[in-house]
Parts: structure tokens; sequence; C-alpha cells
């Protein structure tokens, strides 16, 4: 590990665009870094050696000439694989797409390489961002830099791994439910889930439409307020798409970090402050609220009681959702193609390709969700989960009517033993207790590094969230709770 490699991406562009290090000397620092951990840790499905020195190449004549195309030109980025790229392989962790690579870029994809930003490879996931611990991917796990038996978290654990193992300074992930935010807070990483709408999702390979979210992941608020401002903003090609101003999130982060917080009013919900919680998590997240406090924060305690309904009530909405997204996956017109030997019909060749391509939690939500909007049963199940959802996005605006930002802690729990939840998919689905109302209401959302729990040593994060297009918030919070919090080691 050199130093070229532990510097925040701020730094690294500062460096690059007085000329003091070239884009190209950074990507190569992080691609012989890849070399020299990723066969253990497993964090990228492709690395893109070539074309991301190319891409640095190109910015380090940009900058010779006098031009910066963005503010993170030449800092290099780990992508999540579940974006589409023209010149790399997309396949969502999944065997029913491996090898493909896609005629267009995703939206984020095209931007970043606007902005000048080279793309070192694509990162592991659990397989269509379906899961808590990357252990669902079909080419294998991803493995948590703090202690290589434990999961990264999931479904975004190759993007957070690469990050905490100093393989990419930023990345990009994915927030269904809380996979850009569990596995920043299980590695000791910063990552946002934005504003639902405001990251287009053109190219993003669907899970469940209504949840997902492209975001922004770092090793520092500011690193992901930057990153967080290249990505953001109005996508015609997304009919999801929000044509509104996106908030000066990079501002905010500079005003946190040299500010106190003074006039905030931060309220703690008490149905995410739980003895069932992990011990360490507690007391990590109690002394994360005390330091608010210590800032200037007026704290108080808010209330949002549907919020012990989000869970069954995502995994019915998320579920549908994927059975009408992953029927496009039919072997017809892309991807893996089994059976296709002249002997079987449109219909078994479907089958068969289906049973080969999919893994078992794919085809767990695949089943649940065909079941939940089957004909006698979409009222009672997806039907009284939308009331649910409705209900939650309630609580939040009584609460918001309250204080300015909510907190809570990321996950109850730290990254437990590699294999040890497999078997048990609602002790898995636990993790995502804290981070799946915000999901539900479509609003933005951060987790921040909190310390190291007492019971494991192993990393906590503490959860900020915001109403919807207030993303500029969860900086200023997090980054003046960040500076005030120090390193962790």
């Amino acid at each position: 590990m050199t130093e070229l490699t532990t510097l925040s991406a701020a730094e690294l562009a500062e460096k690059i665009h007085t000329r003091e290090v070239s884009s190209a000397e950074v990507t190569q620092a992080h691609l012989d870094r890849i070399a020299a951990v990723d066969g253990e840790l497993h964090a990228f499905l492709h690395v893109a050696g070539d074309r991301a020195l190319a891409a640095a190449a190109e910015v380090d004549r940009e900058i010779a000439a006098g031009t910066v195309a963005s503010p993170l030109a030449g800092v290099p980025l780990a992508l999540k694989d579940i974006f589409t790229t023209t010149d790399m392989p997309t396949t969502c962790a999944s065997k029913i797409l491996e090898g493909w690579v896609p005629p267009y870029d995703a939206t984020v994809t095209t931007k970043l390489r606007a902005a000048g930003i080279p793309i070192l490879g694509k990162t592991n996931l659990d397989e269509f961002a379906m899961g808590s611990s990357t252990e669902n991917s079909a080419f294998g796990p991803t493995r948590n830099p703090w202690d290589h038996d434990r999961i990264p978290g999931g479904s975004g654990g190759g993007s957070a791994a690469a990050l905490a193992s100093y393989q990419a300074p930023l990345a990009i992930g994915t927030d269904t439910g809380g996979s850009i935010r569990q596995p920043a807070a299980v590695t000791a990483t910063v990552g946002t889930k934005p504003t639902y709408g405001t990251v287009s999702r053109y190219g993003l390979v669907a899970c469940a439409s209504s949840l997902d979210q492209g975001g922004p992941c770092g090793r520092t608020v500011l690193d992901t307020a930057l990153l967080h401002q290249v990505i953001a903003g109005y996508d015609r090609k997304d009919s999801t798409s929000r044509d509104v101003p996106v908030p000066d999130v990079v501002a905010a982060a500079r005003e946190g970090a040299r500010a106190d917080l003074s006039g905030i009013k931060v309220g703690v919900v008490k149905e995410l402050h739980s003895d069932s919680y992990q011990p360490g998590v507690i007391s990590s997240f109690d002394a994360a609220v005390a330091t608010l406090k210590d800032l200037g924060a007026d704290v108080i305690e808010v209330s949002c009681p549907h919020f012990e309904h989000a869970l069954p009530a995502y995994y019915l909405i998320l579920p549908s959702e994927v059975s009408s997204n992953l029927a496009r996956f039919d072997a017809m017109r892309y991807g893996l193609r089994v059976a296709d030997d002249g002997q079987h019909s449109a219909e078994q060749v479907m089958a068969a390709t289906r049973e080969a391509g999919f893994g078992p939690e794919v085809k767990r939500r695949i089943m649940i969700g065909t079941y939940a909007l089957s004909a006698g049963y979409y009222d009672a199940f997806y039907g009284q989960a939308l009331k649910v959802r409705t209900l939650i996005a309630q609580d939040f605006d009584r609460a918001y009517e309250q204080v300015d930002v909510l907190v809570s802690p990321t996950s109850p729990f730290t990254p437990w033993k590699l294999g040890e939840k497999v078997d048990d998919p609602l002790a898995m689905y636990l993790s995502d207790l804290c981070t799946l109302p915000t999901n539900l209401a479509g609003h933005c959302a951060m987790s921040v590094p909190s310390g190291l729990s007492e019971d494991d040593g192993m990393p906590v994060g503490l959860q900020i969230m915001a109403p919807a297009l207030a993303d500029d918030r969860l900086y200023r919070v997090g980054a003046s709770y960040e500076a005030a919090r120090g390193p962790i080691s």
C-alpha cells in the first residue's frame, strides 16, 4: 500500500489538478493495490486496467492543456456491477448474465466518464442486488477487509470492501433497502442513499424499480459529497427522475466540517433503538448521539410507530417488483440459454435457463413476489403492503415537523461470519431493519462510521436520515460528526 492509495479522493484531486502527481500514477497505484490484495478479498468481478489507464492519460492531457472536467477528474473509481457499461461486462453477479457486454452505458456511467473519472472495474454484489452479505453472488463472496472471515455487507459489499481495503478511493453502489448504507456501516466507510429520483436509474439493472437508487460511496463525507454532485441530476431517459435542483451537498459537507451543529434538531427514532440489537452497536450509537449533543445539536426522541412493519411490507413490495422485472431474463434475447438443442420448446428453454441461471435467493424472491401478485392474494398481500408504505411515509412527515434529521444505528449488528446466516433468510433480512423505512418513503439517508463495537472490535455505522430533497442536511450533520469523532482505527 502506497501513500497514493491512502489519500482521500479530495486530496488526490488536488494533487492531480496541481500536477504534483498524474492521474495515470494514481490509477496505476490503485491497480497495483487491486493486484496485491483482491485475490483474497474478491471485491472486483472485472478489472479494466488498460481502459482505466487510458482514461487517466486523457485526463492528464486535459489538465496539461488547462482544462479540468470536474473536481474529481483523474480520481479513479470502482463501479458496482449492476450499472451497464459498453466496454466491460455487466453481470449483476448472476450466471444468467455472465459475460454480457451491454450496448449502452448507464447514465451514471456516462456522467462518470464525462467527469474524467477513470473506472477501475466492476465490483461484486449479491445477485441482482438481493442480499445483505454479498454471499449470494454467483461468482463467490467478497470478504470484509477488517476480518477476512466476515461478510462486507450487501448487496454492495464489493464496493464497500474496495474502499475499505484502499483498492479504490471512490465507489458507486445502489440502495434498494440499505445496500449502500449497511455495507458502509460494517466496513467503516461512508455511503449515501440519495433522494429517490435524483440519481438516474437509466442503465441500472432493475431489482425493485420503486425502491432502487444509485448512490455515492467513499471513505470520507466530503469525498462522498463530491461524487454525489457528479452523478446527481435530472435525466429524461428515466421516467422516475425528478426535474429539481440538486442541493449543494459539497458546500454542506465543507460547512459541516468546520462548524458545530447549533440550531440543528436531531431526532432519535424510538423504534430503531432496541434491546434486541447487538450491545456494542447500541453503545456506539449512544456515544454518537452524545457527540451530536456536544456539537450543539438539540436531540429529542421521536416515535415512528409504523416502522416496525417496514420489514414485512418491504419483503412483499420488493419481491413483487422483482418477479416482474426479472421476467425479461427469458433466454430469448440475451444472456444465458440452456437446452437450446432444437428438441425443446421455447417454454422449456426458458424454464431450464432460469433454473440454471438464477441463484437460490433470487428464485425465492421471484416466487414470493409471484404469489403476492397472484389472483386472490394481491389485495391481501401487495395491496396491504402499499398501505403500510404510506403509513411509514406519514410517520416520517410527522417526525420532520419536529426535527431536521433523524438518527439510528445503520444496522443492528456488526458483520457476521461468512456462512453464519446463509441458511436463515429471516436472520439475514433483519440486518436491514433500520435502513428499510427510508427506501419505502423515497427519502435520503447516509451511513457514517461511528467507531468499533466493544463486543468484537468490528465497525459500526451511524445512520443519518433527512426528508426528500434535503440531502444536504445529511452532509452537514455527517461532516460535523466525522470531524468531532476523529479517525477510526
